[in-house]
């Protein structure tokens, strides 16, 4: 083969935006398109979103992939393979955006000619704000109580119900972190005042540790179910899936109409003590949320908490860590 005949590989490789075209593979467009985004004023957590989302993209449509060959039905055949078919979850946020990029993406390829047509123009965007989650009333929290302490002080009694649910209702951690707690995580050296350590191993969620306060009659709570279970390290000695099924059991034996789960008391929790009065920036330290993910989980605590505010939606809204 001459030389002639090699050149054609490597001019598509280009050296500017000017330089992309049909025949440009993907990877080599999602740089210029990162400048774009900057030039237009983007943030960098918008670019970093988009770049990311183009990234899956690419992974799945394999970035060797022409810009020339991608169409509408195979825009589609991702989004589907995205939300259906990739084992990783994808929030109606997350998939919103993903949406939202692709178009943004392949208009700007349209609009500066770069490609003929402008295939993502025809993918439907799902409107409307997400459902809000179900939570409980003050009278199912007690009612679920209730159930719990009957268990706690049944023929064969088992602390763990009511051990589980106040702790969860009351602090709002979130399942992972429930089955990660060690013994060691519970600070009683002032009776009247325990906390609670939540801490994360990877370095990302750094800002999700956090010191939450415990209830000191919690603490009797749980001399009596460690005098019936035997403890080493960690306070739960079942699987994260078997905690839910404990909470979930608590809810049928209140007559719950829903699914009582560690999502559902995270949210009950949170709306409860906006409803106490608790600042919006105590909440989100408590819930070991960033900034960017408290704006639209602060509007749900709202409007479950009865308020008649407008939901809205931002590009920049959606929690990172999906994938």
């Amino acid at each position: 083969m001459t030389a002639s005949r090699q050149l054609p590989l490597f001019t598509l490789t280009p050296k500017s935006a000017a330089d992309l075209s049909a025949r440009t593979p993907l990877k080599f467009a999602i740089p210029f398109f990162q400048a774009y985004l900057y030039k237009e004023g983007k943030s960098d957590y918008t670019v970093t979103s988009f770049t990311s989302d183009l990234s899956v993209f690419a992974d799945h449509a394999d970035g060797d992939t022409p810009l020339g060959q991608f169409n509408t039905e195979r825009l589609n055949e991702f989004l589907q393979w995205m939300e259906h078919e990739r084992g990783v979850p994808c929030s109606r946020k997350t998939y919103a955006r993903r949406v939202t990029t692709l178009k943004v993406f392949f208009k700007w390829l349209a609009d500066n000619n770069y490609l003929e047509r402008d295939p993502a123009f025809a993918l439907l965007q799902r409107s409307g704000p997400a459902p809000l989650s179900l939570i409980l009333t003050d009278e199912q929290v007690e009612a679920c109580i209730a159930v719990a302490t009957l268990l706690r002080l049944g023929k064969k009694p088992d602390a763990r119900p009511e051990l589980l649910f106040r702790l969860i209702v009351a602090t709002g951690i979130k399942k992972g972190e429930a089955a990660a707690l060690e013994l060691e995580h519970i600070e009683r050296a002032h009776p009247k005042e325990p906390m609670l350590m939540i801490q994360h191993t990877s370095a990302k969620n750094v800002y999700k540790e956090r010191r939450l306060a415990l209830d000191p009659a919690w603490l009797a709570l749980l001399d009596e179910y460690r005098g019936q279970y035997r403890l080493d390290k960690h306070l739960f000695t079942c699987t994260a899936r078997n905690l839910e099924y404990i909470l979930e059991d608590v809810g049928k034996g209140a007559d719950i109409p829903f699914k009582v789960s560690f999502e559902m008391l995270r949210w009950t929790c949170a709306v409860r003590n906006y409803a106490a009065g608790i600042a919006p920036s105590a909440i989100r330290d408590q819930l070991g949320l960033s900034e960017i993910s408290w704006r639209e989980t602060f509007q749900k605590i709202r409007r479950l908490a009865g308020e008649d505010i407008e939901a809205y939606e931002t590009e920049d809204d959606d929690e990172q860590g999906e994938d």
